[in-house]
């Protein structure tokens, strides 16, 4: 299927590993012109050498000066924006709340939340001047589900739904859809150290966590990052021009968090 999108303009954060690798490459094999950002300078240049036609920047999104420099890097060598892929983020602590560090809470929201904020506000004005403008943040089913002591990961994710809905209501009349993608048990490192730390708070074995992770999908099953990317390819194309101001939940039915 021609999705349209050849010659979009996209930027993806944390663009450099994981999910965001993923996207930055589905983009580009649809014909997009894309730049990241990450803050992980060996996965940079990892990604130039497998990658060249991603072009990508070192940036910390929760910094708020270095953001802007990114803006103006991806500016410059896109020559304008169609989609912002907020996809930058962090597994943040585990522990009951009462043993949470501050600072860990606060990078958390910093890192998962605050940085949407950050990139957008930038974005908007470039993304007024596209016909096919949308902005993509990454959430999670912690942002529609209580997660036991994953307190500051579920509350910056239930702010990116509220955030992610209220930006589609305010910027619908300039044409710029804004939707949310919720990963369920998305297959990789990060879900395996979180289950990790879940694993060791609980005294359970990792097995034992992975198992009960599982137990509470419907289709018994982690979801890849491939998956979310096509998504994400459907709703910044013409073809999901009508959709917006939605969180989209690719999580094989999941049920609860555990």
């Amino acid at each position: 299927m021609d999705l349209g999108i050849k010659g979009l303009r996209v930027l993806v954060t944390a663009g450099a590993n994981g999910i965001g690798r993923e996207v930055a490459r589905a983009f580009v094999e649809e014909g997009a012109r894309v730049h990241i950002c990450d803050v992980d300078r060996e996965a940079i240049a990892d990604l130039a050498r497998t990658d060249p036609a991603i072009t990508s920047s070192f940036c910390d999104v929760a910094d708020r000066k270095q953001v802007a420099d990114l803006f103006a890097t991806t500016i410059d060598r896109l020559g304008g924006l169609d989609v912002l892929v907020n996809n930058a983020g962090i597994a943040g602590p585990t522990g009951r709340v009462e043993e949470i560090n501050p600072e860990d809470w606060d990078r958390c929201i910093e890192v998962c939340l605050t940085s949407q904020f950050n990139c957008a506000r930038l974005a908007v004005p470039h993304l007024k001047a596209s016909t096919n403008a949308s902005i993509i943040n990454l959430a999670s089913v912690a942002g529609r589900f209580g997660f036991a002591l994953r307190t500051p990961y579920a509350a910056a994710k239930w702010g990116v739904v509220g955030f992610t809905k209220s930006l589609a209501i305010e910027l619908g009349e300039f044409g710029i859809r804004v939707n949310a993608i919720l990963p369920g048990l998305v297959e990789g490192d990060r879900i395996r150290r979180v289950l990790e730390a879940k694993a060791q708070s609980r005294g359970v074995s990792f097995r034992e966590m992975e198992e009960q992770a599982v137990a509470y999908t419907s289709l018994k099953t982690f979801v890849t990052a491939r998956q979310l990317a096509d998504q994400m390819l459907f709703l910044a194309s013409p073809k999901g021009q009508t959709i917006s101001g939605q969180a989209l939940s690719i999580c094989g039915d999941m049920q609860m968090l555990t």
